[in-house]
């Protein structure tokens, strides 16, 4: 009986330790923070697209507290990527899905608010990037800091060629002048940051 036991004993220890060093699968979801390096992106006053959609990216990351969930950034730093170079690097990594940040600019300066695009042309993955995109809107307009826009199609290269649900959200536009303090504010960075990942649970 007491050989029984130690022999117990040590299946329980060995089966601990088992899965004590057992890795669970993490969702993987990609955060593209667009433009960088020479490509600016939209440009108003000296504010650049690039910086302020790598700060939100990064924000994103940071605030992330679930261990179930990785949160890759495609640019870490200020430097200039191809498309082609963004899309290899996100089918190579195979994710759950992947946002696109990106802000705009219009010769309309009443035009403001959020808006997200995907692309039916990426027909396995077009349904959810939609129901993704929907999510997203609702997350970030629910403040009521951006006007909540639309859900529109765009053949945008990286929305076509992506092997996984993938959306681009438009957060404001810099030629509105309540739009771009929101965005270039750090509370409202956050603030859009923490709804991107409220809308990715």
């Amino acid at each position: 009986m007491k050989n029984q036991i130690k022999i117990l004993a040590i299946l329980g220890v060995l089966l601990f330790g088992f899965l004590g060093f057992t890795t669970i699968d993490k969702r993987v979801i990609i955060i593209d923070a667009g433009h960088g390096g020479h490509d600016y992106g939209a440009t108003i006053n000296g504010i650049q697209e690039k910086i302020i959609s790598e700060s939100i990216a990064q924000k994103i990351k940071t605030l992330n507290k679930d261990s179930n969930t990785e949160i890759v950034l495609l640019r870490e730093g200020d430097h200039f990527m191809e498309l082609s170079e963004r899309t290899s690097t996100i089918n190579n990594l195979k994710p759950e899905l992947v946002v696109s940040l990106h802000v705009g600019t219009n010769s309309n300066a009443t035009a403001n608010g959020v808006e997200v695009y995907v692309s039916s042309k990426n027909k396995t993955f077009n349904e959810r990037s939609k129901m993704l995109a929907e999510n997203v809107i609702e997350k970030i307009a629910s403040t009521g800091n951006l006007t909540k826009r639309k859900v529109s199609e765009a053949p945008f290269y990286i929305l076509k060629n992506t092997e996984c649900p993938a959306i681009l959200v438009e957060m404001g536009y810099l030629s509105n002048e309540k739009d771009r303090n929101y965005i270039t504010s750090e509370s409202g960075q956050t603030e859009i940051a923490e709804k991107i990942l409220e809308s990715l649970k």
